[in-house]
């Protein structure tokens, strides 16, 4: 049975709001076969804190009302679809880990500059870019040390399953706080606008990224084929046959001598041996084995 909606002033009643294993079993459900997620046993504790803001947002008592709601409404109703944005982790930030942004710059770009022909135009992806940051870290590097790109000489893709992140990224505007954890003070100045609390970022900026909705875990859209692919910080809310679906739908959108970059704490090694690591300063990228390439090349 569900709950009635609250009226808007109501507020939000916490202490009945646990999660019944029915529903958690429905919610670990949706959010495999949505976004690939998954949610753990023992997790309950984070369905209640993630959903708290989206069932007061919404009218409802409890999360656990929220959740009930969901069985009298299309699985592919607009109330699945805000659950599961809002379960999904959203933490980024500009130049995160910084490493990684390091070996794009001193490894990675310099050495497809050094392979490129005047007219081939680089392709880098930034997968699952929540609210904006990495493209927009990316963008920046690119302006700043490889402006010979900047006349139709790279193209910068973003993506994300998340109708909201996308939203938000496409916008550029970012909180104080937001601005102050790894963007170094003279980008900030130097491509950012300042409007009251918060920081717009400048259209010369904007312009060099292409933002489109993609689900990692669904079919994927035509890509170009990519030089450099961001996969960063999100294999690991996988699970393991997921993961090496996506990493066979990487390798077939990288080219041969392209790169791919994970987080730090993940890892193709024992999910598809497709791939090998290459080292570029302290960050350890990925690309495909010779075997892969021909395997690949015969397949196309």
């Amino acid at each position: 049975m569900t709950h009635p909606p609250m009226h808007p002033g109501d507020g939000y009643n916490r202490d009945s709001a646990r999660v019944s294993a029915d529903d958690f079993t429905y919610l670990q459900r949706l959010l495999r076969e949505r976004a690939g997620i998954a949610l753990e046993p023992g997790k309950e504790y984070l369905a209640e804190t993630r959903l708290a803001a989206l069932a007061m947002q919404q009218g409802y008592g409890t999360v656990s009302a929220l959740l009930e709601s969901l069985y009298t409404e299309g699985e592919q109703g607009e109330l699945h679809r805000q659950v599961t944005e809002a379960m999904a982790i959203t933490e980024t930030s500009f130049f995160r880990d910084l490493h990684p942004f390091d070996a794009l710059r001193r490894g990675m770009l310099a050495d497809k500059l050094a392979s490129r022909t005047p007219d081939r135009t680089l392709n880098l992806w930034s997968a699952a870019c929540s609210s904006g940051q990495e493209p927009y870290s990316i963008a920046m590097i690119i302006r700043e040390h490889f402006p010979q790109l900047l006349s139709g000489g790279v193209r910068l893709i973003a993506s994300d399953f998340s109708e909201a992140m996308l939203a938000r990224a496409r916008s550029g505007r970012f909180t104080q706080i937001e601005v102050n954890r790894g963007l170094p003070a003279p980008l900030l100045v130097k491509y950012f606008t300042q409007h009251d609390t918060e920081w717009q970022v400048r259209d010369e900026l904007c312009r060099m990224i292409e933002f489109r909705p993609l689900n990692l875990i669904a079919s994927w859209p035509p890509l170009p084929p990519m030089d450099v692919i961001f996969l960063r910080n999100v294999l690991l809310y996988f699970d393991v046959e997921t993961r090496r679906g996506v990493l066979r739908n990487v390798a077939r959108a990288l080219r041969p001598d392209g790169f791919l970059v994970l987080g730090g704490g993940e890892t193709t090694l024992t999910l598809d041996e497709a791939y090998e690591p290459v080292q570029f300063g302290k960050t350890v990228c990925y690309r495909l084995t010779e075997q892969a390439r021909t395997r690949l090349k015969k397949a196309s």
